[in-house]
């Protein structure tokens, strides 16, 4: 015998090798049939006589395949074939590209197939043939009430019951109840059926056949005759649909019900799709034309790409399909994500919501949680300036056992799926833009990770999922220049409006930097900051401004050193963004380059810190005013003596012109 058994079979005798061959055969398919399997094309069996050779062993081979895919793509049509339990060459050929690696199947032995001669239960002589269940009387061996109640069946159904020459008692079943209790037990519940024959399958010493390879193959060979039951124990992770628990029997008759089969094939069906998630970021609320603010559209200005101000906060929201559940062993035991920012974005931390949806569109819900409802927590590392910092999301065992278990969403009596398999699940939290050196300007972008894992309560290992997004923002490098070179840069001052939203932009002045770094932005005029050049160090005479968002800005200069002109008229300043080249092995998302325009003129944007069109150049000219003729100095002497002269001159007339009236 192949492996270990939970029950032993008498040996026939040579009275029984003769066959019923009517009988045989409507066992065999209907034992197929139960399989959920493929319907291969007939094709030639194992010719053999109508007598069964006891002593020749048996083999049993099942391909697992995509058969979704299939359907999809039109290679497969599962109404043009019949069940043999041969191999078909046409059903490998068709599908080998949809071969499922990494599936795992496991079986046992049953019992015995036997014929019995004897009166029926009505008194009438028949031949029947019958499956014998063997239990040792001696032990408190409890497998076939075990096997039997995961039908729906008990010892009472049994057609008879004897004993062996071991005196190990025997209850003999007929096909037809074990077909019709095994198709109506999944009927009324296929996932406590399914999750009483896998503990059926543990408790009695069931072997785990090689998972299936590349071609989707797997198998036994050198088996014992006899009825065995197989299980679908372990699947992939794109797997969303396992086979229903199956009976077979090695050998079957073959299809044309003239010979034996001995070594089976068995084409399990599948349903397939790859579990998935999205990670997205939308700007912020104030932002116009961004998003509306709505927290219900999960399309409301999220993508996997973004700008924002520094100070600004963004908002995250993780989206993932939750992987089938049909059964205790393919419960979910870890489900976590783990989410991590650049180093110039710091979680708001403690507003972490999750919800599940009925649909994709996460419109039809079906469960909210938040951190007080004990059912995940969120927990985060210190932020680190040179690495940034994750947050984790992991479900706890109450948690677990809603998403495993719950019966909000599917009916456990009909229905082959159980708590939120397949529902949409929702993860959204807030973020900060930082307003220092640490956050990346440009093209570089400040990529967003989150990783999910999860594990069944069946497998060894960990399935895992990626993705990502990416927030922009950009700065302005404004110069100020005096046309004698002699002005003062403390003198000058500038805003800076967002025309697009609305608002004056706030910055804080790093002095050590010389640099400003955007912290927030305001309605009035009155609050927003006054630009101010650097007086010295390196950035002597420049307004360096980080932190912008891609839109239009005009710069308006409100004061500057006296003797010199202010600008006659604004600066319009217009930076636009677009989807460039580079693609994101993570998401798959065109990542942004940005371009900028001084005055409707194109200008080439600055790298900052080896990241490309960073910043946005400018150059402010302030030219001297024209002088003005000035009171005192040579000047005014010089009308002051042409003042005098002209008076001497009149008083000198004034006098001759009295003379003559006296004369």
């Amino acid at each position: 015998m192949d492996g270990a058994s939970c029950f032993t079979t008498p040996k026939e005798d040579d009275s029984m090798k003769k066959m019923h061959l009517k009988r045989l055969t409507a066992l065999a398919l209907g034992l197929s049939l139960m399989a959920s399997v493929l319907i291969p094309g007939v094709s030639a069996a194992d010719e053999a006589s109508a007598t069964v050779d006891t002593e020749k062993p048996v083999s049993l081979t099942l391909y697992k395949y995509d058969t979704t895919t299939a359907a999809q793509d039109g290679a497969w049509d599962v109404s043009s074939y019949v069940s043999t339990g041969s191999y078909d060459s046409d059903v490998n050929a068709a599908l080998s590209q949809y071969a499922i690696q990494g599936v795992e199947f496991s079986y046992i032995r049953l019992g015995q197939l036997s014929m019995y001669n004897g009166a029926s239960k009505n008194g009438q002589q028949e031949t029947i043939p019958l499956y014998g269940f063997t239990e040792n009387t001696k032990t408190d061996s409890k497998e076939t009430i075990q096997f039997l109640s995961a039908l729906g069946l008990t010892t009472n159904d049994a057609y008879r019951v004897d004993h062996d020459a071991q005196q190990n008692r025997v209850w003999y079943f007929e096909s037809d109840t074990l077909i019709n209790a095994l198709s109506d037990a999944l009927s009324r519940n296929s996932t406590s059926t399914k999750a009483a024959l896998e503990q059926y399958m543990r408790d009695c010493g069931g072997i785990a056949l090689p998972e299936t390879d590349q071609n989707g193959k797997t198998g036994a060979s050198n088996l014992e005759q006899g009825l065995y039951l197989v299980i679908e124990t372990r699947v992939p992770e794109d797997v969303t649909s396992t086979t229903d628990p199956f009976l077979v029997s090695l050998p079957m008759t073959t299809v044309d019900g003239t010979g034996w089969n001995y070594d089976v094939t068995v084409y399990p069906k599948n349903e397939t799709g790859m579990s998935d998630l999205s990670k997205t970021v939308r700007e912020a609320k104030a932002d116009t034309g961004k998003n509306n603010g709505s927290t219900e559209d999960i399309t409301d200005g999220y993508a996997h790409t973004a700008t924002a101000s520094d100070g600004d906060v963004v908002e995250y929201q993780v989206i993932s399909t939750l992987p089938t559940i049909t059964s205790p062993a393919t419960a979910l035991t870890t489900y976590t994500f783990v989410d991590s920012l650049s180093k110039g974005i710091q979680y708001n931390k403690n507003d972490v919501k999750l919800a599940f949806f009925r649909d994709k569109a996460c419109t039809d819900l079906v469960a909210a949680w938040t951190e007080a409802d004990d059912k995940f927590t969120a927990s985060y590392t210190d932020y680190d300036p040179t690495s940034g910092s994750s947050m984790t999301i992991e479900m706890t065992q109450a948690g677990l056992d809603e998403i495993n278990s719950a019966e909000a969403v599917y009916a456990p009596a009909v229905s082959l799926r159980r708590g939120y398999s397949d529902l949409t699940l929702r993860i959204t939290y807030a973020c900060t833009v930082g307003s220092d050196a640490a956050t990346v300007y440009g093209d570089s972008g400040n990529p967003n990770e989150v990783e999910l894992t999860w594990k069944r309560t069946n497998t060894d290992y960990y399935d895992t999922l990626k993705d990502c997004c990416h927030v922009y923002t950009y700065g302005l490098d404004l110069t100020k220049e005096f046309s004698d070179h002699n002005g003062d840069f403390s003198k000058v001052k500038f805003l800076l409006h967002n025309t697009t939203d609305g608002y004056y932009v706030q910055a804080a002045l790093n002095q050590a930097e010389g640099v400003y770094y955007v912290t927030g932005h305001t309605t009035e005029e009155a609050e927003a900051t006054q630009f101010v050049p650097m007086s010295e160090g390196t950035n002597k005479g420049k307004v360096l401004v980080k932190g912008l968002e891609d839109d239009t800005y005009v710069i308006t200069e409100t004061a500057t050193d006296s003797g010199y002109a202010l600008l006659k008229e604004d600066i319009t300043v217009v930076i636009s963004q677009s989807a460039g080249t580079q693609v994101c092995d993570i998401c798959g998302a065109n990542l942004l380059t940005a371009s900028a325009t001084v005055n409707g003129k194109a200008v080439e944007m600055l790298d900052d810190n080896g990241s490309v069109s960073a910043l946005v150049p400018l150059t402010v000219v302030n030219t001297a005013n024209f002088e003005l003729p000035k009171t005192g100095g040579r000047g005014n002497k010089l009308l002051y003596g042409m003042g005098i002269l002209a008076l001497l001159t009149a008083v000198g007339t004034g006098i001759v012109f009295t003379r003559k009236r006296r004369a």
